[in-house]
Parts: C-alpha cells; sequence; structure tokens
C-alpha cells in the first residue's frame, strides 16, 4: 500500500480534566507505569449509585478514576449507544508532587471514522 492511499485519522479535540478519584482506586498502584501519550480505556457505569452518568478511566486492568461529572454526560451517552471506538483518551501530563486528585491530566479526543 502507497502512503498516499493511507488516511491519516484526523482528531478533534473534546475536553480534557484530571482524573477524578485517582487517589481512591488504583491509580497509585499503577503511577509508576503511566506514561505522557499512554493510550486509557473509558468504561460506562450504568449502575454507579453516585452518578448516573459515571465513566471509569483504565490503564490496563487498573481503574485509575473517573471522568468529573462536568465533563462525562455526554460522554456517558454516546458509550451508552456502544459508540466506544469514537474517543482516544490519552495522558498529557503527570505532576507526582501534587494531591492525587490532580497527578494525572488526560485528553479526550473525538476520532474521525471515515
Amino acid at each position: 500500500m502507497r502512503s498516499k492511499d493511507i488516511k491519516p485519522v484526523k482528531k478533534v479535540h473534546l475536553t480534557n480534566f484530571h482524573i477524578a478519584g485517582f487517589g481512591y482506586w488504583e491509580g497509585c498502584e499503577a503511577f509508576d507505569q503511566l506514561k505522557i501519550g499512554t493510550k486509557l480505556e473509558l468504561v460506562r457505569e450504568e449502575d454507579n449509585a453516585f452518578d448516573p452518568y459515571a465513566v471509569a478511566i483504565y490503564y490496563n486492568d487498573y481503574k485509575l478514576g473517573f471522568i468529573p461529572r462536568a465533563h462525562n454526560h455526554d460522554i456517558s451517552k454516546y458509550l451508552d449507544m456502544g459508540l466506544h471506538d469514537i474517543y482516544e483518551v490519552r495522558i498529557t501530563r503527570l505532576t507526582p508532587d501534587v494531591q492525587p486528585e490532580q497527578q494525572v491530566e488526560v485528553i479526550v479526543n473525538i476520532l474521525n471514522q471515515k
């Protein structure tokens, strides 16, 4: 396949935030494995008793925490529709010397599906 036949993936910035609950879940266990650019996974938690729009963030089998409530409403709706592959979630900042809730910042992009 020639390089001109490969279409570049287009990304559109949706949001960025610090991972909520990072210090309460398995974030501290996984911290040394995380790097800027690490790809993360979103998992919808429809039965979450504290937030009906809860979306957990995972690195491999580690639950790092959640998308903050101010950012999860629309994302949860698309995940409910089965549109998991439209999002790309990556780490943009690691700050080990601050309180856990501010240690990991991520970016969420929407990927062009064409």
